[in-house]
């Protein structure tokens, strides 16, 4: 389990995608899918801001999504920008950031997840 913290799960099937949202679900965790596209790029600028979120923020799971290798995920959750990084909770959709913006995406991960389990 341990080794999954901190890092960004790419989901490259839905089944993949299914099951890291059932998982959190079950722990009760905070979701952040980025939704990206391998042609956008903003979303490359911000990829490796979202890793560097992911190894502070060890307490959320990270998830990325290409919206052209699951369209279906995509259309669910009626992703229209890229990128767009969605915060889910119980399976509840709680908060949306569009664009590659870090200080709004860093803002909203400081709000839905409690404090960083290292020490500041």
């Amino acid at each position: 389990m341990a080794a999954e913290e901190g890092v960004v799960i790419a989901c490259h099937t839905k089944e993949e995608f299914d099951s890291q949202m059932n998982k959190a679900k079950e722990t009760g965790k905070l979701v952040i899918i980025d939704f990206t596209a391998s042609w956008c790029g903003p979303c490359r600028a911000i990829a490796p801001v979202f890793v560097e979120f992911a190894k502070k923020f060890s307490r959320a799971v990270f998830l990325k999504v290409d919206v052209d290798e699951l369209k279906d995920v995509a259309a669910e959750y009626k992703i229209e920008a890229m990128p767009t990084f969605l915060f889910i909770k119980n399976g509840e959709k709680i908060d949306t950031v569009v664009g590659a913006r870090r200080e709004d995406l860093h803002a909203s991960i400081e709000k839905h997840v409690a404090a960083p389990s290292a020490s500041a």
